[in-house]
Formats: C-alpha cells, sequence, structure tokens
C-alpha cells in the first residue's frame, strides 16, 4: 500500500431531520452562485447594468441543466440501455447520482443566454466573454461533488496522491485511482485565472475570449479524459469510438472549431450593445444629461 494516498468521503449525503443534503447538488449550487457573482462583477466593470447576468442566469442554468443531463444520458446511454445497462432506465433522470456533460450543459445553456440577451437587445458576444472565466471556476467547484460521489476518477496508479475508492464504487482493495476530478478543478482554476489575465492583456471580445475559454478547456479535458475509466463489476463501461473515448472526440471537434473561430474573427472590430437602449436613455434622463449610444467597441 502506498505511503500517501486521498481518501474519499464516507459518505455524501447528509440528513437534516428527514430532508437530505447532498453534497453533489450543494457543490453544483455553490459553483453557479460564484459564477454569476464573478461574471455580474465582470459586467458591471464593462458598463453593463447591475442585476443584468443575475436574471440571464435564471433561463441559462434551467437549459443548462436540462442540457447537461441529456448530454450524459446520450454519451453514456450504455448505463442506462441495452444489455450492458447497470442502472433502470428511470434513473436517467436521478440527477442528484451524478452524471452532468458540461457540453450539454453549455450548447442549451446558450440557447437559454442566447434568449435572454435577444429578449433584452444586448449583444450575445459581450456576455458570453463575461461569463466564461466563472464558468471555469465554477466547473473547478462543481468538481468536488464527483469526489463526494466516488465517480470519475481515473486508472489505477502508485502516484502518492492516488485516490482511495471504496468496492461499493468500483474501487478493489488496495489499489489508488487517478483522482481526474482532481486535475480538472486544478487545470479549470489555472484556465479561469489565464482567462482573466488574457482578457485585460489582449482586450478580447466578440466572443473570443468564449473561444479560448473552449479551447483551454478542451485542451485539458482530452489528457484528463483519457486518464478515466467507468468500472462497475470489473468491466470498463465506457463508451469509444476509434480507440478513443466519445467525450476525447467531442473535445477534439470544440478545441478546432474554437481555433477557427479565433482565426475568423480576428479583425473583427463591430459594436457590442451591454447596454440595451431604452434603459440607457432612461437612466441619461433621470440624471439631466444628454442620451449617448449604449454601446461598447474596440
Amino acid at each position: 500500500m502506498p505511503l500517501a494516498s486521498i481518501p474519499s468521503p464516507s459518505e455524501g449525503v447528509w440528513y437534516l431531520g428527514f430532508i437530505p443534503i447532498r453534497a453533489y447538488a450543494l457543490c453544483m449550487i455553490i459553483a453557479i452562485g460564484f459564477g454569476i457573482w464573478l461574471s455580474e462583477r465582470r459586467w458591471r466593470a464593462r458598463g453593463g447594468e447591475k442585476g443584468t447576468i443575475s436574471d440571464i442566469a435564471v433561463p441559462a442554468v434551467i437549459f443548462g441543466l436540462i442540457g447537461a443531463r441529456l448530454y450524459h444520458v446520450i454519451t453514456d446511454w450504455q448505463t442506462y440501455f441495452g444489455p450492458r445497462a447497470i442502472k433502470e432506465p428511470y434513473q436517467a433522470l436521478f440527477v442528484w447520482e451524478g452524471g452532468l456533460g458540461i457540453w450539454g450543459a453549455v450548447a442549451l445553456g446558450g440557447v437559454g443566454v442566447w434568449l435572454a440577451c435577444r429578449r433584452r437587445g444586448l449583444s450575445l458576444g459581450a456576455v458570453a466573454d463575461t461569463v466564461a472565466p466563472g464558468i471555469a471556476f465554477g466547473q473547478a467547484i462543481a468538481r468536488w461533488g464527483n469526489w463526494f460521489n466516488q465517480e470519475l476518477y481515473g486508472s489505477p496508479t502508485t502516484l502518492p496522491w492516488g485516490l482511495e475508492i471504496d468496492q461499493a464504487h468500483g474501487g478493489e482493495p488496495g489499489v489508488l485511482y487517478h483522482p481526474t476530478f482532481l486535475y480538472e478543478s486544478l487545470w479549470d482554476v489555472a484556465l479561469g485565472f489565464g482567462l482573466i489575465l488574457a482578457g485585460r492583456r489582449f482586450t478580447l471580445r466578440y466572443g473570443r475570449l468564449f473561444a479560448l475559454y473552449v479551447a483551454g478547456y478542451t485542451f485539458g479535458r482530452f489528457w484528463i479524459e483519457g486518464l478515466r475509466i467507468d468500472l462497475v463489476g470489473g468491466v470498463d463501461h465506457a463508451v469509444t469510438f476509434l480507440g478513443l473515448r466519445i467525450n476525447q472526440w467531442t473535445s477534439i471537434v470544440l478545441f478546432i472549431g474554437a481555433l477557427v473561430y479565433l482565426w475568423v474573427t480576428r479583425n473583427k472590430g463591430t459594436e457590442q450593445i451591454v447596454v440595451p437602449a431604452s434603459q440607457h436613455e432612461a437612466s441619461h434622463e433621470e440624471n439631466g444629461g444628454p442620451a449617448s449610444d449604449p454601446i461598447e467597441s474596440t
């Protein structure tokens, strides 16, 4: 047995009377809250109205959670359907048991953001760039929910930071596993700070900072995903194609797409609306000043 290791929590659910408090859900709530808080501060710094990001977050979170679960069920369908299923089909609805795919959250959550921006008359690119670091930090926090659930760990390792996994969660006695939740959490923290610095240094606009987030996250996710195993009864239930896991293929496609977007928009210089015209004009009228264009440009 190695001299050092990372223990897994003995339980991931606590009870307040008869009310279950699930660590996975708690991590998600903290992650969402922190992401909104940081994004709100960044939006105000760009001249946006207070409360805008909080309002946009409502449809974004609702759509995002639905998309995240759909992505998980679609890419890991063998867990719930078919001869290799280890869970009942109706358990695909049990979000609290874990299983939220980030790209489903970004895709469908992005639809929620687009609808909110369109209704408010805001530039989608400006909002996307604003929330990019918050998403990265939020992911870093949310990954600790996987630690509590003892899921999404990596292959066996003898490294001193190997993770202990109970037999009930697929682990073997005396065997340690790569703590991929920790790898991704640390990667996301570094990415979040990197995005903030890049945004200040290069003044990235028009969705380019968000594209940089996509490129940075998928670059790290590719190698971290390669370490993962989905062991149940000694069998890896991961869905693969041409030797790579589905999430690795998704990372490749999105990484290339992000680089293409960064190149195509390298000379873009159109104006971005961060304050709706009606609100901007009303604000100036209340202050007795002339109304100016509610735009942001570089």
